[in-house]
């Protein structure tokens, strides 16, 4: 928590307003923010200053490491954080790659499992980088990256967490994640659940002990109709300790992960935290 309101007082003690021309709101914005998770003490990152539901985002983790491209296949994992820029985006509505309602296109967890090759073909990094890491491999380059600029115009949104490099030392797993932009009030606590989660979840399928998670964001901001939730009320709040996390030992494989896992899998304990606060989405 610490490391997060230090953040989130950077911003506002020394950001500079940004024009945002995607959502018309201006953001308050600082460059280079980095953030750990400590996964082998599970010191789980839940916000405490406001209530902060986890299962939407580790639901939506999970539709990344299947490959969805629907928003009504997040809906039905309990993840409706996709309804928006699928179907209220009006770049994306007008776009020819569009195939209907509910499309996403080529966004995320579509590059991470089905990264087209020039002769067509395709790339699974995932399935990649869990059958090295499960054989003790690690090539330095155990990589799995949503950010491909030639089909930028494919998806309904260019991915804000994009690359997840995996590093293995002796038998701990370590994971460093960087993300292009944060919107940090409402979006933030997200990013940290998936990361810790990521790392915790391919740990356990990989046969290692998970070590620390790395998050590194590049823009970190605050949109100008947050700012005075975040100054009035969440950044006068006092953290409570962080909850731990417990993940169903049952889950031991990427097919696991792409047949029979939900949200449900994973249960939060000793989570205390103030009363939620409403913070303005922009699409």
């Amino acid at each position: 928590m610490k490391q997060y309101l230090d953040l989130c007082q950077r911003i506002v003690d020394h950001g500079e307003w940004v024009e945002n021309t995607r959502t018309g709101t201006r953001c308050l914005t600082v460059i280079n923010a980095d953030l750990e998770y400590d996964v082998a003490n599970n010191q789980f990152p839940m916000i405490t200053t406001r209530k902060s539901f986890y299962k939407s985002a580790i639901a939506e983790l999970l539709g990344y490491l299947r490959g969805y491209d629907n928003a009504a296949q997040f809906r039905e994992i309990g993840c409706n954080t996709w309804n928006a820029n699928a179907n209220e985006n009006q770049a994306w509505l007008n776009n020819p790659h569009r195939k209907g309602e509910d499309d996403m296109g080529r966004v995320y967890g579509v590059q991470g499992r089905s990264w087209m090759r020039p002769d067509g073909t395709q790339l699974d990094q995932l399935k990649k980088v869990v059958d090295n890491l499960s054989n003790g491999i690690d090539d330095r380059s155990e990589i799995v990256t949503f950010y491909n600029p030639g089909e930028f115009e494919m998806g309904c949104l260019r991915p804000c967490m994009h690359t997840h490099t995996f590093s293995l030392l002796g038998d701990t797993l370590y994971l460093t994640s960087y993300q292009r932009s944060c919107d940090v009030p409402l979006g933030l606590n997200f990013n940290q659940v998936q990361v810790y989660v990521f790392l915790a979840l391919v740990a356990q399928i990989t046969g290692h002990k998970p070590g620390k998670a790395y998050h590194k964001i590049v823009n970190a901001h605050i949109y100008d109709n947050q700012l005075e939730l975040m100054k009035d009320v969440q950044l006068k709040r006092t953290p409570f300790p962080s909850p731990q996390l417990r993940i169903n030992p049952e889950i031991k494989t990427l097919k696991d992960i792409e047949d029979w896992v939900s949200a449900d899998d994973f249960e939060v304990d000793g989570y205390q935290c103030h009363d939620p606060i409403k913070y303005p989405f922009s699409v």
